[in-house]
């Protein structure tokens, strides 16, 4: 008998029992400046499975740039509505979908200033570490200059980079393994 591999399972955690309250699926109240996005996708496993109780963590910069934290030193306009901070959870399909603002450029390595983006963070059953990624925005001429999208392969930029939709918004998968696995990032 030959048995097939598949992509590994194990049991929980389930985000959904004790987070459910705290899930942020609007990152930005309707006043905050910057443009409105929608942002949808999924989260598939190995075998193109949806992932059921994953949850993401999202952190971006306002419009101005500026995240909303102490350590962020830099002059610029801060909206004390806008946190800059998401929680979203996954469905009985692995989606998800959250609505926010396109940051500004937040400086980067040695000064440079960095493409519009949003920090990424996805917990699931069987991590002992969460998966960082980040989500950019197409056509956006500053992807070009990006320090940390210069560091992964030619190939493989378009895993993080969001696909414009016909009717408005944006859609972003997380595939965890395989063929178009999405980039993931060391910290």
């Amino acid at each position: 008998m030959h048995l097939p591999a598949t992509a590994s399972q194990t049991v929980g955690p389930y985000f959904a029992i004790g987070l459910d309250a705290l899930l942020r699926t609007d990152l930005a109240p309707a006043d905050v400046p910057g443009r409105r996005v929608m942002i949808a996708g999924r989260v598939l496993d190995g075998d193109g499975a949806p992932v059921t109780d994953a949850l993401l963590e999202l952190w971006q910069a306002n419009a101005e740039g500026k995240y909303a934290h102490p350590d962020d030193g830099q002059e610029r306009a801060v909206d004390p509505r806008f946190q800059g901070f998401g929680r979203v959870s996954t469905d009985a399909t692995g989606a998800f979908r959250f609505a926010t603002i396109v940051p500004g450029r937040v400086p980067g390595p040695d000064g440079t200033l960095q493409a519009p983006h949003i920090l990424v963070s996805v917990f699931m059953r069987g991590l002992l570490k969460q998966l960082v990624t980040r989500i950019y925005f197409p056509d956006d001429t500053a992807n070009a200059g990006d320090p940390v999208l210069a560091f992964v392969p030619t190939e493989r930029r378009g895993t993080l980079i969001a696909r414009p939709e016909p009717a408005g918004g944006f859609t972003w998968n997380v595939i965890l393994q395989g063929e178009d696995e999405t980039v993931f990032f060391d910290f």
